[in-house]
């Protein structure tokens, strides 16, 4: 019997994770990359010699990795060194309001205790036991499970658990379900960041998000090396395995015939037969036509109306001084309803932006000398229009000049040149994935529908399959990996079923 084969578009994680449960169960796999190296985005920018992390910072749900490489008969402490973080993040509201998060639950409630009142300290406990009761409840029939409508989620459920799906509050949105928590304003805006890790925004995003605390209690990491570490194991283990790897690869088009997939064919002409073709991109591209008209009905259309955030980055190598930052920090906006009000409903930089700094040389707890010339990422949220309305260079100086007195205002100062940052915007990220007009999350996550309106990894055409951040169940490092998984399952129970 001949051996089925697989071609995985795409070297971000999801596709490696895809291309390493394929090729461990014995179907060749050939993984096709546009780009120079692996990591989709997950992705490096250099500066002055330095490479800093320009795409995913967080490092989080570390058993899903674990799972991936067991299967592959590995570890991921064989390829990668981990560092957990004691102090998960460190966020300041202006150069006197500071409040540190940590890995240790305890500590954080006393940390909350101190800086907004013991009553407040009470409710982060009762706020804690929602969070971890709602991962509890989804991990097993919807994070790990196959993407399915809320019929399906809760068959896969039982009807023991009804009760528990009912207290997810899927109904309710996440500012709403932090105010029965949080009296304290600053806590709730804390809080309702986690809609952002979903490129949402916190008054329209499910309380379900929630869960996002826990999944952070449960273990941050750092990677030695910088997160594109993490792409460059996946790629070894993979070739240990037989995939084959073509970077500078781009596809032009999936291959059709008698409405199945056959393989896809190269920008330079060349054609790659297939059983089975798992594409790891946006799922917009293959909407809109960027890899062949015979392939625009495999998922529905994302409406720029529908599409989660992008962001402003700026890449930076130099001095700091005035503010103790850690690995994670965030500098709260003053009024975060204008901010979400300019991303989402006017499509415009807000004028006052909440700004994420990854201080990339830092650990914990805060290092008492700054590195000489560390490396920052400071990013803030941005509309997705990218592909229909490019920042003009005085809109996007305006935004840096807002971002850095931002921080300025809450204690830390940032040197700065021509030569030592590096910008992207919407447009770049668009270019860098098109179709998306930069959003960097898929669909953004509204309403209570929105969890079950991201394809699952059957597309609508036999043969070609999705993975990644836009696909089922959601975006984020672990995220993807999982995509990644059910992709891999899918392709090979339907190659199984078509054997003799």
């Amino acid at each position: 019997m001949r051996t089925e084969n697989a071609v995985i578009v795409g070297a971000g994680i999801a596709g490696l994770v895809a291309a390493i449960d394929l090729a461990a169960r014995g179907v060749g796999v050939t993984v096709l990359e546009r780009a120079a190296e692996p990591g989709g985005k997950m992705r490096e920018v250099e500066i002055a010699g330095s490479r800093i992390d320009a795409g995913p910072t967080v490092f989080t749900m570390r058993w899903v990795f674990d799972e991936i490489l067991g299967v592959a008969g590995t570890t991921l402490a064989d390829h990668v060194t981990l560092r957990p973080l004691q102090i998960l993040a460190r966020h300041a509201w202006n150069a006197g309001e500071r409040l540190d998060l940590f890995a240790d639950v305890d500590r954080s409630t006393m940390a909350i205790g101190a800086f907004a009142g013991a009553a407040e300290a009470r409710r982060f406990g009762a706020f804690c036991a929602r969070a971890r009761a709602i991962y509890s409840t989804l991990e097993d029939p919807y994070l790990r499970a196959p993407r399915g409508g809320p019929a399906s989620l809760l068959r896969r459920a039982g009807l023991r658990n009804l009760p528990a799906l009912w207290r997810i509050s899927p109904f309710a949105t996440l500012w709403t379900a932090l105010g029965e928590h949080f009296h304290d304003p600053r806590l709730r805006q804390l809080f309702g960041r986690y809609a952002t890790y979903c490129g949402s925004s916190p008054f329209r995003a499910p309380a379900t998000l929630m869960l996002i605390a826990h999944v952070e209690q449960d273990g941050v990491w750092t990677i030695v090396g910088g997160m594109q570490r993490l792409a460059e194991a996946l790629v070894n283990v993979g070739t240990r395995l037989g995939v084959t790897f073509r970077f500078r690869s781009p596809v032009a088009r999936i291959a059709t015939s008698g409405g199945r997939t056959t393989g896809v064919m190269l920008a330079s002409g060349e054609q790659v037969a297939a059983d089975a073709v798992v594409v790891n991109a946006d799922v917009a591209a293959l909407a809109e036509g960027r890899f062949g008209t015979a392939a625009t009905s495999a998922v529905p259309a994302v409406a720029p109306a529908g599409r989660s955030l992008s962001a402003v980055t700026f890449a930076v190598v130099g001095c700091t001084d005035g503010f103790p930052l850690v690995r994670h920090n965030v500098f709260f906006s003053p009024d975060y309803p204008a901010e979400f009000d300019a991303l989402f409903r006017r499509a415009e930089l807000p004028v006052v932006p909440t700004v994420y700094v990854c201080a990339q040389d830092r650990g914990d707890p805060a290092d008492p000398v700054a590195p000489a010339n560390e490396r920052l990422l400071c990013l803030v949220n941005a509309p997705a229009n990218g592909d229909t309305r490019a920042f003009t260079a005085t809109e996007i100086e305006q935004c840096e000049e807002r971002t850095f007195t931002r921080l300025t205002e809450c204690g830390l100062n940032v040197e700065r040149t021509r030569d030592n940052v590096v910008v992207t915007t919407p447009a770049d990220f668009e270019r860098l994935f098109p179709a998306t007009g930069g959003a960097l999350y898929g669909r953004a996550t509204h309403g209570w529908r929105a969890s079950f309106q991201r394809p699952g990894a059957r597309s609508q055409i036999p043969g070609l399959y999705l993975a990644g951040g836009s696909i089922h169940p959601g975006p984020g490092v672990p995220m993807a990996a999982l995509s990644g998984r059910q992709a891999a399952a899918s392709v090979l129970a339907d190659l199984g079923s078509t054997r003799r």
